[in-house]
C-alpha cells in the first residue's frame, strides 16, 4: 500500500483515525496502530510480515539481555547478535545476488545466483532496530520491556517502508504518552497534503518525463534532451522522497508522534557537505553517529572514515556498482572540500558555489539513475557532447514550452517558500484571526486533496522510488 493511493486516502486512513480516536485508552490505541501497521505492510507482500516480526523479536530480546548484563562481557553478545541478524538479513535478501554475480565475474566461477524478492522497507527497519540495540548498549535509552510497544515502534506504518529512519529515543516517551491535540492534527493534515501535492503534482509529472527521455533508445537523444531528462530526475527524486517524508511526518502528528525532519531544502546548499546535511537527514545522522564517529570521526583517519561511510552509503541504496560509485563520488567531493575546496567556495560569490553544488548533484543523480554502467557511459558521452548527437531537438523545445510554468513553480518549491510563508502567518496570527487562518488552511488542504485525487484517477503512473531500498 502507498500513501498516494485512493484506498489509503479514502478508506484506510479515515478508518484508522475514526477507530483510533474512538477510545482514550492508550493500550487500545497502541494495539490498533500496530494492527493497522501490519495490515499496511501486508497489503503487497504478506509473507514478509514474518521477517518483520522475527527482527522485532530478536532486537526486543537483545535490548532486555543487554540491560540485564550491562557492564559485563555478556552485554556485548547482545550487541553482536543484533548486528549479525540485521546485517545478515540485509546481505541475504538485498546483496546475495550481487555478491554471487561479482564472484562469478571475478574468478570465472559458475555459482548459481540466488534470487530473493526484496522485502519492502527492510533497509529502514533493520537500521531502526539496530540503532535501538546500540543505544541500549550505550546506556542512552532504557530497554523496552513490552514486546507490543516495541513492535509498535518497529512497525509504525507512517515510516515503515520508506523512512525516515526513526530512532527509538525520538518517540520512546510518545509510545506511552500521547494526547489529543487539535493543533497537531490540523498541522499534520496540512503537512500530509503538502507532501501529497509534491508527490502527485510534481514528482509524478517529472517521473513521466524522466521515463520518456532516459529509459528509451539513446540513439536519438540530443544533448539538450539528455540534460532535460536528468534534471527532471533531479526534481523527481527530491519531490518523491521529501514528499513521502512530509506525509510520514504529517501522519505522525495526526496520531501524536513527532518525527524529526528528513529534508531541509538540499538544493539550496552551496557545497556537497552542506547538501548532505540537508538530504535524507535520518540516514546521514545514522551513519555519522553509529559508524563515522565510532571509527574515529574527524579525530583520526578522517579520510579513511569518510570513504568507508560513503562506500556503505552508496551500497545501502542498492546492490549495484552504480550506487557504490555514486556514494564514492560524494565521498570524494566532501574529502576535497575538507582539504581545500570549502575555503574556495566560501570565498566565491554565493551564486557560483550554489551552481557548483547543483552541477555536482545533477551529475551525481546520473550515476544514481543508471544501474547499467554501459548506458551510464553512453548517457554521459551524450550530455557532454562527445557522442556526435545533435545539441538540441524541436520535440524537447516543445516539451519545455508546455511545462515551463510547472517547471518554474517546481524550482520555487525547492526553496524554503513553504516555511517562510508559514512563519510569516504564525507571527501575524492573533486569537481573533486564528479561526480565519484555520478555515483558509482547510480550504487549501481540500483543494490539494481534490486535485491529487483527480490526478490519481486519471493517471496510472504512481511509483515511490524509495520503496525499492
Amino acid at each position: 500500500m502507498v500513501f498516494a493511493s485512493l484506498f489509503f486516502l479514502f478508506v484506510f486512513l479515515p478508518l484508522n483515525l475514526i477507530l483510533y480516536y474512538s477510545s482514550k485508552n492508550p493500550v487500545y490505541r497502541n494495539a490498533l496502530l500496530t494492527l493497522f501497521s501490519l495490515w499496511f505492510y501486508a497489503w503487497g507482500e504478506p509473507v514478509w510480515i514474518v521477517l518483520l516480526l522475527f527482527s522485532a523479536v530478536v532486537d526486543w530480546g537483545n535490548g532486555i539481555f543487554i540491560e540485564k548484563y550491562r557492564g559485563t562481557q555478556w552485554a556485548r553478545l547482545g550487541l553482536v547478535s543484533s548486528a549479525i541478524v540485521n546485517l545478515g538479513l540485509l546481505v541475504i535478501f538485498k546483496y546475495s545476488a550481487f555478491i554471487y554475480e561479482n564472484l562469478n565475474a571475478l574468478f570465472g566461477l559458475n555459482l548459481e545466483v540466488p534470487h530473493f524478492a526484496l522485502p519492502i522497507g527492510i533497509s529502514f527497519y533493520s537500521f531502526q532496530t539496530l540503532s535501538y540495540v546500540i543505544d541500549v548498549y550505550r546506556g542512552e535509552v532504557k530497554a523496552q520491556r513490552s514486546y507490543g510497544k516495541f513492535l509498535l515502534f518497529v512497525s509504525l506504518y507512517h515510516q515503515l517502508v520508506a523512512g525516515p529512519i526513526v530512532r527509538y529515543a525520538h518517540i520512546a516517551h510518545e509510545i506511552d504518552n500521547r494526547k489529543f491535540d487539535i493543533r497537531d492534527i490540523s498541522e499534520g493534515i496540512s503537512r500530509f497534503c503538502f507532501g501529497l501535492f509534491k508527490k502527485i503534482c510534481i514528482a509524478n509529472v517529472a517521473g513521466e518525463l524522466v521515463a520518456k527521455y532516459l529509459d528509451g533508445d539513446m540513439g536519438s537523444l540530443s544533448v539538450m534532451g539528455g540534460w532535460f531528462g536528468i534534471i527532471m530526475f533531479t526534481l523527481q527524486i527530491y519531490f518523491d522522497f521529501s514528499g513521502y517524508s512530509d506525509m510520514a511526518i504529517g501522519l505522525g502528528k495526526m496520531f501524536g508522534f513527532h518525527y524529526h525532519e528528513n529534508f531541509n531544502y538540499p538544493y539550496t546548499a552551496r557545497s556537497a557537505t552542506d547538501f548532505w546535511r540537508r538530504w535524507h537527514i535520518s540516514l546521514g545522522s545514522f551513519f555519522r553517529d553509529y559508524l563515522y564517529i565510532p571509527l574515529g570521526g574527524n579525530r583520526s583517519n578522517m579520510y579513511r572514515n569518510l570513504f568507508i561511510v560513503w562506500f556503505l552509503t552508496g551500497l545501502w541504496h542498492g546492490a549495484s556498482w552504480n550506487f557504490i560509485f555514486w556514494g564514492l563520488y560524494f565521498g570524494i567531493l566532501i574529502a576535497l572540500e575538507r582539504m581545500f575546496l570549502q575555503k574556495v567556495l566560501d570565498a566565491l560569490p554565493r551564486v557560483v558555489s550554489h551552481l557548483y553544488l547543483l552541477s555536482a548533484a545533477v551529475l551525481g543523480w546520473a550515476l544514481f539513475y543508471f544501474t547499467d554502467l554501459g548506458r551510464l557511459g553512453e548517457f554521459l558521452s551524450i550530455i557532454f557532447g562527445a557522442s556526435g548527437h545533435a545539441y538540441w531537438d524541436l520535440a524537447t523545445v516543445i516539451v519545455l514550452k508546455e511545462h515551463v510554468f510547472w517547471l518554474i513553480f517546481s524550482v520555487i518549491i525547492c526553496m524554503p517558500v513553504y516555511h517562510v510563508v508559514m512563519n510569516w502567518i504564525r507571527k501575524r496570527m492573533t486569537e481573533d484571526s486564528a479561526v480565519y487562518y484555520r478555515y483558509a488552511f482547510m480550504s487549501v488542504d481540500f483543494v490539494i486533496l481534490f486535485m491529487t485525487t483527480a490526478m490519481l484517477v486519471g493517471r496510472s503512473y504512481n511509483p515511490f522510488l524509495y520503496y525499492r531500498f
